[in-house]
């Protein structure tokens, strides 16, 4: 007697279905393209940097390398002015210890590459195949580094960049995590500490805030229990004055076209301007910096619309308002924008797509600056002024905008409804069964 077929079992339901990750047959094209352009502008930046002749890579070569020598003693740099940065910048400066086999300056050039290529990786991976989001900010990323040939990889900035971009991105699903990296990042170079300025309200805000200070804490304890002289940055970083590139050094730059009489020299680890005013200025550019610190607090307490974008533009706009209001705008504080603008546009919904489009620009100027003008900077004249005061511009017109337009999307109020017309409410999507049940677990809060 012939055994009647059996039925099928029942498929489980969506939600219980384990995910199959499958490997694509064939990489989408954009996805080429990015990696392209990725190896083909980090080769150009490499053949920079093993020219030889370029200023970060004497930089590394000897004061980099002589900072690790200190450091591997046990103690950090005394008496040396030129020593500016936190205790968790010894990381870094450490880290080629890993690559033995290299000379200091290789092994140091290889992290960094290494660093940029997890940056990128991370960027694209966001991007890729999720609603609301986009490969945008991969791209910008990809493209806007090489502007600045090879400089990202003659200094300690893209570890930096790399820790604030990662606890943005970790901010939605886990916020300990990115707090963590956060704080560690603030411990390296203070300003990733903003990094978490724009979270949610609630629970969100309080685990990622604790976890950085706490682990901001945690390593500042370990760092200065194993080295000496943990502190002693402190004096060297309240000792600098206007450096040449800064706002306030633009318009030291156009007083000496009529005639003031200041010079530049060498002080404190930088060229700075010496003569009347110049510590005024240097107060004013303080001044600016705790007005720019009272703007975030008051938009932090008054925003009360949040989005995906929301942490991601938040975060640009502090840094780009610290950044204007330092007395020191260094070429390598772009390489800090660029990875926090190319965070935005991994959200189609940012207020900070025009500003990551102007920074552009001020990456491309900032290179002219910078090795091109620099020497005639020095000695003053109207090119190179005019050079800075278009790069500062640049940078100036993105911050106002920045500040602009977040407060506009988080704290104005929405526009009134056309008389007349009534909001029609949407129909629920048809339910996909193979569709994900939560495509982009962006918390999204406004208590």
């Amino acid at each position: 007697m012939a055994q009647a077929p059996t039925a099928p079992a029942p498929a489980a339901p969506a939600a219980t279905r384990p995910i199959r990750w499958t490997r694509p047959a064939t990489w989408p094209p954009e996805v080429l393209a990015l990696a392209a352009y990725w190896v083909a502008g980090r080769v150009l930046m490499i053949g920079m940097i093993r020219s030889g002749r370029a200023e970060q890579a004497v930089e590394v070569h000897r004061i980099y390398h002589d900072w690790y020598r200190v450091l591997r003693t046990g103690t950090f740099p005394v008496d040396d002015v030129t020593w500016q940065y936190p205790p968790g910048a010894a990381l870094p400066m450490l880290a080629p210890a890993v690559l033995p086999f290299l000379t200091y300056l290789q092994a140091f050039v290889v992290l960094m590459i290494a660093t940029d290529a997890l940056v990128q990786l991370a960027l694209l991976a966001v991007g890729l195949g999720r609603p609301g989001r986009s490969t945008g900010g991969a791209w910008l990323w990809a493209l806007a580094l090489p502007l600045l040939l090879g400089l990202p990889y003659g200094r300690y900035d893209l570890p930096a960049t790399a820790l604030a971009v990662g606890a943005l991105l970790l901010v939605p699903a886990r916020p300990r995590l990115a707090g963590t990296l956060a704080g560690i990042g603030a411990l390296v170079k203070v300003w990733p500490a903003l990094t978490v300025l724009g979270t949610p309200r609630g629970r969100t805000t309080r685990q990622a805030w604790t976890a950085t200070a706490a682990s901001a804490l945690a390593l500042l304890l370990v760092l200065a229990a194993v080295f000496d002289h943990a502190f002693d940055f402190l004096h060297a970083q309240h000792g600098r004055g206007v450096e040449i590139e800064s706002l306030g050094g633009s318009a030291l730059q156009v007083a000496r076209l009529f005639g003031w009489p200041g010079r530049v020299e060498q002080h404190y680890g930088s060229l700075e301007f010496l003569g009347p005013y110049v510590h005024r200025i240097s107060q004013l550019s303080l001044l600016l910096t705790v007005a720019a610190f009272g703007w975030l607090l008051l938009w932090r307490l008054r925003a009360r619309r949040w989005t995906a974008a929301t942490p991601y533009d938040a975060a640009l706009t502090a840094v780009l308002l610290f950044t204007l209001t330092s007395r020191v705008i260094s070429p390598q504080y772009l390489v800090w924008l660029i990875g926090l603008a190319a965070v935005c546009l991994t959200v189609e919904g940012t207020t900070q797509r025009p500003i990551a489009y102007l920074l552009l620009p001020a990456v491309g100027v900032t290179t002219v600056d910078f090795p091109l003008f620099f020497d005639a900077m020095k000695a003053g004249g109207w090119q190179p002024t005019a050079v800075i005061l278009l790069r500062n511009g640049l940078l100036l017109a993105a911050g106002a905008w920045s500040a602009a337009r977040l407060w506009r999307a988080t704290v104005s109020p929405p526009p009134a409804p056309t008389p007349g017309l009534r909001p029609v409410a949407a129909k629920p999507a048809a339910h996909d069964a193979d569709a994900d049940p939560d495509p982009d677990p962006d918390p999204v809060r406004a208590a």
